[in-house]
C-alpha cells in the first residue's frame, strides 16, 4: 500500500513523465521532500524512449530555463500580434490597467470558463463594452491559431478584439456573448427547455456553416481540433459562436492531413483515427460536430466504454440502434419544448451518425452535411455504418493508447524509498 501523500506525489510525477513525453522533453522538475535539519535529494532516473534524465543538481538549471523560455514566449506574443495589428487595423492593443479594472483585478466571481491553458473573465471596458477576456497561464507556448481567428469573420465565429502583454502577463480579448457556452444549458434541466426543437436544429446548422467557412476559407483551411459543447457560446437569440482556437491546426489544402504526437482533445468527441493514431485532417472536425449534433438532438453526454475498447461512444451507439430500429426520433431531448417535425429530427439525426462514423474516409465533408441537413427526403440519405463491437478485455485507458497511438507507451513506475525524507521514482516509457 502507498499511503496517500507519496500516492499524491507519484502522480504528480506521473502526469510531468507524460507531458515530458508527449512535448518532447527530457528534462523537467521533480517535487523534492526537505526534512526539517537538512535538504536531501534523492537521485531520480527517468527514461524516456532510451533517454535517461538525471535529476538532482538539474533543478536550479531547468528553473532557468524555463523562465528563459517564459521570456522568450511573451517576445514572441509581441511580436505575433504587433505584426497582426499591422495586417488587421481593428485588431486592437489594450492596456492592462483597463483590462485589471475591468475585471476587478481578476476576480474570481469574473470568471466564465477555462480551458486551452488559460482562464476567460468577463471584463467591462470603460467605455462601458462588455468583453471576453483570456488570460493565458505561464504554461502556454502556441498562440498562432488563436491569433489567426483574425481571418475568420463569420456570423457564426467568435470575433477577437484585441491583445495586451505586461511583463509576463499574455492576454487576448474577444467579444463577449451574452448567454455563455452550450453546456450551460444543453445539460440543464431547467435551461435545457429554452431550447426547443427550433433552436436546436437552428444551432446544429449555424455550427455546420462556421466550419464550412473555416474549412474552405480562401486564405486558409483551418481545423478547430477541440468542437464541444464547452467550445460553442450563443448569444441573445440562441445563435452559435465556434470558440476556443487553442485546438487548432491549419492545412495545406482542404485534403491536407498530418499526424502528432501531441494529441489535443476532448473524450467522447475526439475522432477514433486521431485519439489512437495522432492522425489530423478536417474529417475530425466532422466526426465531433456529428457527435455534438447528437448531444444537442438528445440533450445526453457520449460517454466512453474505455475498459471495451470503444472508441465513439454509447450516445453514438445508441442513436445508430435506434436509426436501425427506426426510431431514430425517440433520440429527441424530451425536455425539448415546442412544435417539431419528427422527419426533420430523423434527417439531422442521420447526417449527425453519417459524421461519427469512424472511419473518416465515411465521413461526409462539411459541405456535404449543410447539403445533406436540406435533403427533403430521408431515403436519399446514404446509411450509416454500425460501429465496430465493443470487446470484454481490459482497460485499453490503462495503456494510454487512446490517447497516444503510435507514439504510445507503456509507463512503468517503480517505488523505492532509501530515507523518510525521500522517494526515488523511476519512470519508464517503453517502445
Amino acid at each position: 500500500m502507498i499511503a496517500g501523500s507519496r500516492l499524491q506525489s507519484v502522480c504528480r510525477v506521473w502526469l510531468q513523465a507524460v507531458q515530458a513525453f508527449r512535448q518532447g522533453w527530457v528534462h523537467f522538475d521533480l517535487p523534492i521532500k526537505e526534512s526539517t535539519q537538512t535538504r536531501v535529494v534523492e537521485f531520480t532516473e527517468i527514461s524516456v524512449q532510451g533517454a535517461i534524465a538525471k535529476v538532482g543538481k538539474q533543478l536550479l538549471e531547468e528553473k532557468v530555463h524555463f523562465e528563459e523560455q517564459k521570456t522568450k514566449d511573451v517576445e514572441e506574443f509581441v511580436k505575433l500580434c504587433t505584426c497582426t495589428q499591422e495586417s488587421y487595423p481593428g485588431f486592437k492593443k489594450y492596456d492592462l490597467f483597463q483590462i485589471v479594472d475591468g475585471t476587478e483585478n481578476f476576480s474570481e466571481k469574473r470568471i466564465v470558463g477555462s480551458g486551452g491553458f488559460g482562464t476567460v473573465y468577463k471584463g467591462e471596458l470603460s467605455d462601458g463594452t462588455i468583453v471576453a477576456i483570456k488570460r493565458f497561464d505561464e504554461h502556454a507556448t502556441d498562440f498562432n491559431s488563436e491569433v489567426q481567428l483574425l481571418r475568420l469573420q463569420h456570423c457564426n465565429i467568435v470575433k477577437l478584439l484585441g491583445w495586451c502583454v505586461h511583463g509576463k502577463e499574455r492576454i487576448l480579448v474577444y467579444e463577449f456573448i451574452h448567454n455563455g457556452s452550450l453546456d450551460f444549458i444543453i445539460f440543464d434541466k431547467t435551461k435545457g427547455p429554452l431550447l426547443t426543437w427550433y433552436k436546436r436544429f437552428g444551432i446544429i446548422k449555424g455550427l455546420a456553416d462556421g466550419l464550412v467557412y473555416m474549412h474552405k476559407h480562401p486564405l486558409l483551411w483551418m481545423m478547430h481540433g477541440d468542437m464541444k459543447p464547452d467550445n460553442v457560446l450563443l448569444d441573445h437569440d440562441m445563435n452559435p459562436k465556434i470558440a476556443d482556437f487553442g485546438s487548432a491546426r491549419t492545412l495545406s489544402s482542404e485534403a491536407g492531413q498530418g499526424q502528432t504526437s501531441r494529441v489535443v482533445g476532448t473524450r467522447g468527441y475526439i475522432a477514433p483515427e486521431y485519439a489512437s493514431r495522432g492522425l489530423y485532417s478536417l474529417k475530425i472536425d466532422v466526426f465531433s460536430f456529428g457527435v455534438l449534433a447528437l448531444v444537442i438532438i438528445s440533450g445526453r453526454k457520449n460517454a466512453i466504454l474505455q475498459q471495451k475498447g470503444d472508441t465513439i461512444g454509447n450516445l453514438v451507439r445508441d442513436a445508430w440502434h435506434m436509426w436501425n430500429a427506426g426510431r431514430l426520433h425517440e433520440l429527441l431531448d424530451p425536455i425539448s419544448s415546442g412544435r417539431h417535425e419528427l422527419a426533420e429530427i430523423v434527417r439531422c439525426a442521420h447526417v449527425a451518425l453519417l459524421c461519427a462514423q469512424e472511419d473518416p474516409a465515411d465521413r461526409p465533408t462539411m459541405s456535404d452535411v449543410v447539403a445533406l441537413l436540406n435533403f427533403e427526403s430521408v431515403s436519399l440519405l446514404p446509411s450509416p455504418k454500425q460501429p465496430s463491437e465493443l470487446s470484454n478485455g481490459g482497460a485499453i485507458g490503462d495503456k494510454l493508447s487512446a490517447h497516444f497511438g503510435q507514439s504510445s507507451r507503456t509507463v512503468d513506475i517503480t517505488i523505492t524509498s532509501s530515507a523518510p525524507v525521500s522517494t526515488r521514482v523511476r519512470i519508464i516509457l517503453e517502445p
